[in-house]
């Protein structure tokens, strides 16, 4: 099968190989998809840079996300049909074999239906985007008639957090960097959109809660915004954190943590508790049959274009980039 590898950590231009590899095998509770599409997430631009430790394996192929159809099932694999399109979630966690490829072999919980009014292209902006945003927004419970703060509302996460929590009723505020991105924000949904580059966030979150705060806070980067965060959030109020990026080691100011009484979760997708994955699964599930979910599709590449691909993801690219793998027959 035609794949793309690397060897060893870099740049994608120095380490990024596309050719013929060997096609996976199912084994017991797996299956083998064919995949039309493949994501890109930042977590696999900077696990291909070195940026998330070692290779663990002499050859990877990237990417967690992605979308296909079933074309095997490995001996008493439940539940699963030869011939269903389905969308994948952490398709490379703790195997060295991801969705940069024609197949790709995963447990079957992680193939999930896609419906037939989902696109490819779109069930490859799901997975770790859409299940780190349900899992913020709904990790504490329901968020019906609480003030949720999304912060990178135009981001991949943020733009499904926005839309999650209007589904679970709660009034949305999200802060953007710029007119463009304060109209992605607006179009998922969301009451009120703060400019954080010539806005006050905390003053107009107070303002627009009468000074009681949000409720929870969807972060997208912890270190550099604990400032605005702690003088946002209402007392008892929960960061549900996934990023921090420009601070990566903060300080933590204690006791206004403590005289708020601020619950803060560290999310990473992969570590989700299995309850938390089938709720998300069976939501996310619902929304897309209903065809309620917006995606932000970006652009698409060859498997052989994986290196600009990869490059589009670093430098910003606005929406999911992806590899076009092959057409839907």
């Amino acid at each position: 099968m035609r794949a793309v590898w690397y060897a060893k950590c870099g740049e994608a231009c120095d380490v990024l190989k596309t050719g013929e590899i060997d096609t996976p095998k199912p084994g017991p509770g797996e299956v083998r998809v064919r995949l039309f599409t493949s994501g890109i997430n930042p977590v696999d631009v900077k696990r291909r840079a070195g940026g998330r430790g070692d290779l663990g394996a002499p050859r990877v192929v990237p990417h967690f996300d992605g979308a296909g159809v079933i074309e095997s099932l490995g001996e008493g694999t439940p539940d699963s049909s030869v011939g269903e399109r389905v969308w994948l979630y952490e398709a490379q966690w703790q195997q060295p074999f991801g969705t940069a490829a024609e197949f790709v072999v995963v447990p079957a919980a992680r193939a999930v239906p896609l419906p037939e009014g989902t696109s490819y292209a779109e069930g490859a902006c799901l997975g770790v985007p859409a299940m780190t945003a349900h899992r913020c927004v709904f990790g504490d419970g329901s968020v019906a008639d609480q003030t949720v703060l999304v912060t990178g509302g135009a981001g991949a996460v943020g733009n499904y957090a926005i839309q999650f929590a209007k589904f679970g009723g709660a009034r949305v505020i999200a802060t953007v960097s710029s007119d463009k991105k304060a109209s992605l924000a607006d179009d998922a949904g969301a009451d009120h959109v703060v400019n954080y580059r010539t806005e006050d966030v905390a003053a107009r979150v107070n303002d627009i809660t009468d000074g009681s705060g949000a409720n929870r806070i969807v972060e997208v980067e912890f270190g550099g915004n604990l400032d605005v965060a702690l003088n946002s959030l209402a007392a008892h109020g929960v960061i549900a954190t996934y990023a921090s990026g420009a601070e990566p080691e903060p300080t933590l100011p204690f006791y206004s943590f403590l005289y708020k009484a601020v619950t803060v979760r560290f999310e990473l997708v992969f570590l989700m508790p299995a309850d938390a994955k089938a709720l998300a699964i069976t939501d996310i599930s619902k929304w897309l049959s209903a065809d309620k979910i917006k995606h932000q599709v970006g652009k698409g590449y060859s498997l052989e274009e994986a290196v600009a691909a990869h490059q589009a993801v670093e430098q910003g690219a606005q929406g999911k980039v992806y590899l076009q793998i092959s057409d839907d027959d």
